[in-house]
């Protein structure tokens, strides 16, 4: 009976991928996309990607609204309806980076089912894929996407690139997108947890290599630094005058070839997107002046900053919050 049930539901949800390939369409300007994305019904996407032609992507994840927002070089490129985890299979909320990309990945976990365009997030299984979109969450804890949508944002990212997944289904819409880091029970990893009296720590060994993300909390007033999923530092951190709600900027090249922040208009602050970072904004950021200087040796093009009111110290909530497990494919959701 399982096996039967797990495969009329993979057909119902690749029959609903294939049904919404009518029902996406390309638009030339960011105005279109911006006055049809707020008209969207279940299965529907858009997709503008000569609003920004080049630049970082990023991919931003909105369980409160079942959104997806593709963002390029700090602009909106690509707005897409979502079907997230169902009650008891929640989609984790986080700063992810694309682990594995694969094209006609199946289940290991549910009888071998189609994952089309699958861009894995964590290696216990949860990932974006094309799948069913009935208007609410039904996923086993993926992403699920339009078909001819997966398609087109797979052909856009790249390995390591950076998707924030905020918000909780139910939850009243609020101008912090519902948060991005909120507390899940996952599998542990060392955390630079900071002692009286000290300043930062930094052990970029703990992961030598991958995209970097950088995460503070107003709350807590600290900075975060994960490589590739896993914490290499964290200090002390305040920012002068800030205020409140979710804030994302992500290293980019300039016309020169000079590195520029460029800020991401994420739900709640639309209006940054694309604007450049100046210098008097990122003075007003104050950590220890020797974590700014090992921070700024390993930023490169794609790195990310996220500001948030959500806590990152496992005092503030007791549990764990949800970053990248790197202990290998353990299996999928679905």
């Amino acid at each position: 009976m399982r096996v039967w049930s797990a495969a009329l539901a993979c057909v119902l949800a690749l029959g609903a991928g294939e049904l919404v390939q009518a029902q996406g369409s390309k638009v030339s300007s960011a105005a279109e996309l911006a006055r049809r994305a707020d008209t969207l019904k279940p299965g529907q996407w858009i997709w503008a990607p000569d609003s920004s032609p080049t630049g970082t992507v990023i991919v931003y994840v909105d369980l409160s609204r079942q959104l997806a927002t593709v963002y390029r070089n700090g602009v909106r490129i690509a707005v897409s309806t979502i079907s997230s985890g169902k009650p008891g299979y929640e989609t984790p909320t986080g700063v992810f980076q694309i682990l594995q990309k694969d094209k006609d990945h199946r289940s290991n976990t549910y009888d071998n089912a189609p994952m089309p365009y699958q861009e894995r997030l964590t290696w216990d299984g949860v990932a974006l894929h094309a799948g069913g979109l009935p208007g609410y969450p039904e996923s086993h804890g993926c992403i699920h996407l339009p078909y001819q949508f997966a398609k087109l944002l797979f052909g856009t990212t790249s390995m390591g690139g950076t998707v924030i997944v905020a918000g909780r289904h139910g939850d009243p819409i609020r101008a912090d997108a519902a948060g991005v880091l909120a507390p899940a029970k996952v599998s542990d990893h060392t955390r630079l947890e900071l002692t009286e009296g000290q300043a930062y720590r930094w052990h970029p060994e703990l992961s030598p290599k991958g995209p970097i993300s950088v995460v503070i909390s107003r709350t807590d007033h600290q900075a975060v630094v994960l490589r590739n999923g896993v914490e290499i530092g964290r200090a002390h951190a305040t920012i002068d005058g800030d205020s409140t709600g979710v804030r994302v900027a992500t290293l980019t090249t300039s016309s020169t070839g000079a590195p520029q922040w460029v800020m991401v208009g994420v739900p709640g602050n639309d209006a940054d997107a694309g604007r450049p970072v100046d210098a008097n904004e990122l003075d007003r950021l104050r950590v220890p002046h020797g974590f700014m200087e090992d921070l700024q040796a390993v930023m490169t093009p794609g790195s990310t900053v996220l500001v948030t009111d959500s806590p990152v110290t496992a005092q503030s909530t007791g549990e764990h919050l949800t970053v990248l497990s790197d202990d290998g494919p353990t299996g999928e959701k679905k």
